[in-house]
């Protein structure tokens, strides 16, 4: 079995190469590049920043950066958040003290997890008693965004779950998965393909606390993965908090680095 190290690093540059940049704002036709910045406009009226490296620039570039950045979206009002997203393994001296200093605020840290999909989908089948499958109709995906709204205690799960359904009829290639006992569903997940990259991403995953540790969301897990081989992926993809990163590690996924975005509200706002 391979030491995890050479693992790690190995899985990290896959990151860096392929699910930097343009793959992340798939969603989004207006992006702007200023050096090595990627900047979009994305749907809700938020702005994202991102990009592969700065490795190079000195706190002085790195703040005429961020200075930039705040130039491109103020010519765009209905931005009224903007999203700078950052990664533990890279190299700004000064990011974040420009940052603070143009008002941006640090969210929580979140686990950059990844795994193979052929490793992750070995074994892990349902309980007894688990039907696991993807979403047939509206109602279902209705039921299942209602889950994760409890789940994730957010009141605003009924303007998701529009968006899931505008998302899931436009036929976007995101599948949609449920675990249900009796009818009801009691764990969930998306698997998002990232084009043109060896990667899909798990997003979403929720499961009902009276449904946790009996390996639903592990045989959930398992499912997405085979789908994601079928479509030719390699590689699986989360970002996640330190309360779900020991249930991925579970899963066989491997944390190789942090992201925490930095969060600004527009002026105008």
């Amino acid at each position: 079995m391979p030491r995890l190290e050479p693992v790690r690093h190995t899985l990290l540059d896959a990151y860096d190469s392929q699910l930097r940049t343009s793959s992340e704002m798939p969603r989004s036709a207006r992006i702007v590049r200023t050096g090595p910045l990627w900047s979009a406009v994305l749907p809700g009226g938020r702005g994202f920043v991102t990009y592969e490296s700065l490795d190079g620039a000195d706190e002085g570039a790195i703040a005429a950066l961020v200075d930039a950045a705040l130039a491109h979206f103020a010519a765009y009002p209905e931005v009224t958040v903007i999203e700078w997203k950052t990664r533990g393994h890279d190299l700004a001296p000064g990011l974040h003290e420009a940052l603070v200093s143009r008002g941006f605020a640090p969210d929580e840290p979140e686990s950059i997890m990844i795994g193979e999909a052929a490793l992750l989908a070995q074994g892990a089948p349902a309980p007894a008693g688990v039907e696991i499958r993807q979403v047939r109709d509206e109602a279902e995906i209705w039921a299942m965004e209602e889950m994760q709204g409890t789940v994730f205690g957010d009141p605003g799960w009924r303007a998701r779950a529009e968006a899931t359904v505008a998302e899931w009829s436009a036929g976007s290639g995101i599948g949609f998965w449920i675990a249900l006992v009796e009818g009801d569903i009691v764990s969930a997940g998306r698997l998002e393909p990232v084009e043109d990259t060896e990667f899909a991403g798990l997003w979403g995953g929720a499961t009902l606390r009276q449904w946790r540790g009996r390996g639903i969301y592990r045989a959930l897990t398992a499912r997405r993965a085979r789908s994601a081989l079928l479509q030719g992926k390699k590689y699986l993809n989360a970002d996640c908090t330190e309360l779900s990163r020991p249930i991925l590690e579970r899963s066989g996924l491997i944390k190789v680095s942090t992201t925490t975005p930095y969060m600004r509200r527009q002026p105008s706002a």
